[in-house]
């Protein structure tokens, strides 16, 4: 089996378009994994392998691939950068060990960098950053640089500088060499030369190159005195002197070039091996139990260690389910029985396969430290953990974003309903961020999304990869409801009509609570004027409720019940009774609570030639947005606003036509905020018509 020591398992993230695609093909091509390169805007790209990515030119679900370079195994993952699938982003830095963040030269550190940044820092992955697209007009390496510091407040150690710029970028200086490697115009990633660094860079080169060491012998007490003294460390003592910070997150290697040109990709490729953690170096995945808490123990990576696995990521293709899985330790061999904690089944190992995209080598055996998929699985889910039945233990699992957006969708013929439900069943599984309800009145199928690009995939994968033609509704914002007063009530139901009767009273308050609290439930009851057993039914019975808000019917949110007294009747009295009570109650002093309608707001970011600042700023206006600050870049101007998921459908059409189809944005979902009067009553009458529709 391979030696630890030499396994990299990253992730390579980033914007929109800033190139993570086509950076993955060169390294593909540099490592011998592909002989002919794919270009992400023919369609081609190795990695981007759905019609819809190929059509788009966006990633949309992450790929894995395993490739070698300088006798060390990388396990790449490519994920998406449009925001509408972060998710894809966040599970797959959870199963990484270090990851390579991709910046456009010229575009810069953009809104979705900073969220994949913010996701990798919480999960407390180690990065080299690399700049890229540096021959592009605009590009500017040390800008870039200067963003990561100002925008993410982050440190990066610059290993590397340009040779040119923009059409005249021709290669780099590496800093610890002191030497160019520069590339000539063939295209051809091997067809460079290594000279002395240029005359007129020789003093900024020494400058880097000074910081590069100051900042790299922070890490080792002796190497740095030894510094102080004057004598210069050497290179293999930086280099790990490097490697320490980085594993630490203490800073950030950082490395530029322009992978379209195949200029540059080299130097990171060895900064992965020389800087980036192996799974035995990264900090070891915490066991919980099944409620989720920590339990001491910890999921060390080693191969004659108990097996644990976590299942990141499952995919539906014409060979059947494939469960993507991190193995955090112990051997897993074809036909081997694994316990699924969170079903309590057993499944077993049929085939085993290492994802080279959407080709697969069948595999007998992988250990501790691999990514690989898991065919023919049939119970487990994103997040679940398969481990040893003999010693189980669950990794800790994933947290999921609530949707935000919905639509309701219907097959176009009696013939294709069944059809339909396999197919959004399987694309559930898939995806956690994707769920699915059938509205029990009218029989619709709801789906619920993070954004109108994210269900229009969806749809778009419903009728071509599964082939069922759906009639698609109107967009429905995920409202909310909350109440504004504390109100103490009483109610007592009583029913006598022959046979046994139902007695129950109950005096409550309801007040409103912080922002994400969601239901809170408390009994203050003392000396038994409701009894102990009773207690449950009353919570339950307002639990029962919270989907049925009393101004619009939307699920309520950020509120207490307090139980403060009540009575009961020796033979009248039951369970049921006192649930009856506590639905009743609901309906009675929910609308006395001076009920608000809650709205999602959602973070977005616009990107606008400057001559069309005032019009897109006025028409954010518009929509009831509050603009939040503007920012030049070299190109354009980034327009940061927060503004209601309502008012934002059909956004990009209105954008193109404003700035002649050079506006871009993004936006994901920040908070929910009460709504305006008149917006109550339009979506009130919303909700009437829709109502009448059904009957």
């Amino acid at each position: 089996m391979t030696d630890l020591s030499l396994y990299r398992n990253i992730g390579i993230f980033a914007h929109v378009d800033a190139g993570k695609t086509t950076t993955t093909e060169r390294i593909l091509k540099l490592t011998g994994k592909i002989h002919k390169l794919g270009e992400v805007h023919d369609g081609a790209a190795t990695t981007d392998f759905m019609v819809q990515e190929q059509e788009r030119g966006i990633t949309i679900q992450s790929a894995a691939t395993t490739c070698f370079w300088k006798g060390h195994r990388f396990n790449v993952i490519d994920t998406p950068g449009h925001v509408d699938f972060t998710i894809e982003v966040y599970r797959s830095l959870k199963v990484l060990d270090g990851g390579i963040g991709v910046f456009c030269g010229s575009g810069g550190v953009e809104p979705q960098s900073e969220t994949n940044w913010r996701y990798a820092n919480e999960s407390r992955v180690a990065r080299l950053i690399y700049v890229n697209k540096l021959d592009r007009l605009g590009a500017d390496f040390y800008r870039v640089v200067n963003q990561v510091k100002t925008v993410l407040g982050a440190k990066p150690l610059v290993m590397v500088l340009p040779i040119g710029i923009e059409s005249d970028f021709k290669g780099i200086v590496d800093l610890l060499e002191r030497k160019a490697y520069i590339w000539d115009d063939s295209g051809i990633p091997e067809n460079f030369t290594v000279s002395d660094v240029p005359e007129d860079m020789k003093e900024q080169v020494e400058k880097y190159r000074a910081e590069l060491i100051e900042t790299a012998v922070e890490q080792d007490d002796a190497i740095m005195e030894k510094y102080l003294e004057g004598n210069e460390p050497t290179i293999e003592e930086i280099k790990k002197c490097v490697r320490k910070g980085t594993i630490n997150l203490s800073f950030f290697p950082t490395f530029c070039g322009s992978s379209f040109k195949n200029k540059g990709v080299q130097k990171v490729l060895d900064g992965v091996v020389d800087y980036l953690p192996n799974p035995t170096e990264v900090p070891p995945q915490p066991i919980v139990d099944l409620e989720g808490n920590e339990t001491g123990e910890y999921a060390i990576v080693d191969p004659d260690g108990p097996f644990r696995a976590l299942a990141f990521k499952i995919m539906d293709d014409r060979f059947g389910a494939l469960t993507f899985t991190r193995i955090y330790s112990g051997r897993l061999k074809k036909g081997d029985a694994v316990l699924n904690t969170a079903t309590g089944k057993t499944e077993r190992i049929g085939r085993m396969v290492e994802m080279h995209a959407n080709d697969r080598n069948m595999i007998e055996e992988a250990q501790a430290g691999d990514i690989i998929a898991l065919v023919g699985l049939k119970d487990v889910r994103t997040g679940h953990t398969l481990c040893d039945e003999k010693n189980p233990g669950t990794l800790e699992p994933m947290v999921f974003p609530d949707p935000v957006i919905s639509i309701a969708v219907a097959a176009k013929d009696k013939g294709s309903t069944e059809k339909m439900s396999n197919a959004i069943g399987k694309m559930v599984a898939e995806d956690p961020s994707f769920r699915v309800e059938v509205d029990e009145e009218s029989g619709e199928t709801i789906l619920k999304g993070m954004g109108e690009l994210h269900l229009d995939i969806k749809i778009d994968i419903l009728k071509r990869t599964y082939g069922v033609e759906v009639i698609v509704g109107e967009p429905q914002v995920a409202y909310r409801e909350s109440i504004t007063q504390a109100v103490s009530d009483s109610y007592t139901h009583k029913k006598q009509s022959g046979g046994s009767g139902q007695y129950a009273k109950i005096d409550y308050t309801i007040e409103p609570q912080e922002k994400g609290t969601g239901f809170v439930f408390e009994s203050k009851i003392v000396g038994g004027s409701v009894p102990k057993e009773f207690i449950p039914a009353v919570e339950k019975g307002f639990k029962s409720m919270l989907d049925k808000g009393p101004l619009c019917g939307f699920p309520v949110v950020d509120f207490k019940v307090t139980l403060t007294d009540g009575a009961f009747h020796a033979v009248d009295s039951s369970q049921i009774a006192f649930e009856i009570a506590a639905k009743a109650a609901y309906r009675q002093t929910m609308p006395k609570a001076a009920p608000e309608l809650l709205e999602p707001i959602m973070k977005v970011d616009v990107f606008v030639p400057e001559d069309h600042v005032g019009d897109v700023i006025g028409d954010l206006n518009r929509r009831r947005g509050m603009v939040q600050g503007q920012e030049s870049g070299a190109t354009n101007v980034r327009i940061k606003a927060e503004v209601p998921l309502s008012e934002m459908f059909g956004y990009i059409g209105d954008l193109r036509s404003m700035t002649s189809g050079r506006g871009q944005f993004s936006m994901e979902f920040s908070h929910y905020s009460p709504c305006p009067r008149q917006i109550v009553e339009k979506v009130k009458e919303q909700v009437k018509a829709r109502e009448a529709a059904k009957k």
